[in-house]
């Protein structure tokens, strides 16, 4: 239920009622707890690496060592096409967008089991819990694309066939895409597990599949071009291609493609929303 302003008892700042429809995001309401997603963002991206011996060094550590494990799996032994692009710099351009991504989707998940004690507790717009984890992980993201962008110098300097180009001011609106994607099927499972615990476990290994469909690994001129327009069905697949086409100068990406995919991500976004107004006034009952 939001808070609203009133005038009818001096005594009363705000008074919470209930929701006007289902897609009732109420965003004066989340700009006046503007402070609270703060103060999450801060809390959540403190406590990632807490009491950890590296401590944020893990924000470069695992991109690398998951970048590293691709190459020689998958570029040196299965030898996969890269797009003429040195597969190191290729796993680790998937990888970085990809990691934003799956970091909202999975945080986003865990809205409902992972903060049903203050839930319970006191109202706040249940959405600012969302909110900040993508915030959050974009500071994540910003740290790992600087080491992106480190390696691509580097590979630059060393005469690699990389043309980046004017195209990478697109990266905002791909940003918002994953985000809105992976806040959007967060509050999908997070809805859900409030009655189906299982998901919650499955949740991983859905992630891990979906990744390996995504191009995050192959390019997509791996397959036939008769069979792109089912591949992009997966919104992720025109991100990640769209990401390497701007940095890079590597990948397949048309107009309908791009389209395609910001349409998907705003109806799973839409229905994650939607999902989430309807679960959010009765799931202490069943968590």
């Amino acid at each position: 239920m939001p808070i609203t302003e009133t005038a009818e008892n001096p005594e009363w700042d705000r008074v919470v009622t209930a929701k006007s429809g289902l897609l009732d995001l109420n965003l004066a309401e989340l700009w006046r707890y503007r402070d609270l997603i703060y103060l999450f963002v801060k809390r959540d991206f403190v406590a990632i690496y807490k009491q950890t011996i590296l401590g944020p060094l893990w924000f470069l550590i695992q991109p690398i060592l998951s970048t590293l494990v691709f190459t020689i799996i998958f570029g040196n032994i299965a030898k996969l096409p890269t797009d003429n692009i040195p597969p190191f710099l290729f796993y680790l351009c998937g990888l970085v967008a990809w990691s934003y991504f799956s970091d909202c989707l999975t945080k986003s998940a865990a809205t409902f089991s992972g903060n049903a004690g203050i839930f319970s507790k006191v109202y706040f717009p249940r959405l600012t819990v969302p909110i900040a984890n993508a915030l959050t992980n974009l500071i994540t993201f910003a740290i790992q694309f600087g080491l992106f962008l480190a390696v691509l110098a580097y590979f630059t300097w060393k005469g690699a066939p990389i043309e980046t180009s004017w195209r990478v001011v697109i990266l905002p609106l791909l940003l918002l895409q994953m985000a809105m994607l992976g806040i959007g099927f967060g509050c999908i499972v997070s809805s859900l597990t409030t009655r189906y615990r299982d998901l919650a476990m499955l949740l991983s290994f859905f992630v891990q599949l979906w990744m390996y469909a995504s191009c995050v690994l192959f390019p997509l001129s791996l397959y036939p071009k008769e069979w792109h327009w089912l591949l992009v069905l997966n919104p992720m697949v025109p991100v990640i291609e769209s990401f390497r086409f701007a940095f890079l100068g590597a990948g397949t990406v048309e107009v309908y493609q791009l389209v395609s995919g910001a349409i998907v991500s705003l109806v799973v976004f839409v229905v994650g929303i939607i999902v989430f107004r309807h679960v959010e006034k009765t799931f202490s009952d069943t968590i």
